[in-house]
């Protein structure tokens, strides 16, 4: 891993009001971490935007958090695999429309098929992943680019996965645009090292996901937790004080 390590503050909780005012856009957003966080971020004061391709998923993830109790999420349906350029201009056009300024994205979206052998990789399954997990994230990054950079205190969360196990065999697609998106977020903080926009790396320790499940069969996935402390630790990089943690990786991996 070529960027710097960073680790959460000790004891370090979200406060209610830590991102009172600000807006927040979540893709991936009923996942498991895309579903935590938006929660989390509500829970700390934003208005969330919630995106993803299935509208009605997307709607049950709102009818879930008004029932909670928690602040109304905003709907922005976005399919990152067909999306066009225009697409992107037109969404983040609705949101400085219903809005009026963003202030935090976090890419919690992710494809992956499963462990595949090289060999037995279908092109389509490849691109799709590299589409979704690195140039997806790579243009709707750069269509939030003017609000982002605009907002008073704002910050790109990019989610990241353990170097030493995606580069194994059979890892594939998903391996290969883990690593390219390290990078790319590399390149956009040396682009940014300085102002109020920051950009922020993510590595999750074990979570009980869809995701876990799928890449390591017959595990126990009850053993490992819910992504809730993981959706709070991107709570602290989408606040003011993660400032330390600019340009690097926020490792939650115990060590």
């Amino acid at each position: 891993m070529s960027l710097p390590l960073h680790r959460l503050p000790e004891a370090w909780t979200p406060s209610h009001t830590l991102l009172d005012g600000r807006v927040v856009l979540v893709t991936g957003a009923y996942g498991g971490l895309g579903s935590a966080v938006a929660r989390a971020a509500a829970r700390a004061g934003a208005t969330v935007v919630i995106t993803g391709k299935r509208k009605r998923r997307l709607e049950q993830l709102y009818d879930a958090m008004i029932q909670e109790g928690l602040p109304e999420p905003v709907i922005h349906p976005l399919d990152m695999e067909t999306a066009t350029p225009r697409d992107y201009e037109a969404f983040v056009e609705g949101v400085q429309r219903d809005l009026g300024r963003l202030d935090g994205i976090v890419h919690a979206a992710a494809s992956f098929a499963g462990l595949t052998p090289i060999a037995m990789y279908k092109p389509d399954v490849w691109l799709r992943a590299l589409h979704v997990n690195v140039s997806a994230p790579f243009a709707l990054t750069q269509a939030c680019l003017p609000l982002l950079t605009t907002a008073p205190d704002s910050a790109a969360v990019f989610v990241l996965d353990n170097p030493e196990l995606v580069q194994r065999a059979h890892w594939g697609a998903y391996g290969v645009s883990k690593a390219a998106l390290e990078r790319f977020v590399a390149i956009l903080h040396q682009e940014h090292d300085e102002g109020a926009f920051r950009v922020h790396a993510l590595l999750p320790a074990p979570m009980r996901t869809t995701l876990r499940r799928t890449a390591y069969f017959g595990e126990d996935t009850l053993q490992h937790p819910l992504p809730d402390d993981t959706a709070g630790a991107v709570i602290y990089l989408l606040s003011n004080q993660a400032a330390a943690a600019r340009g690097a990786v926020l490792d939650l991996r115990v060590t």
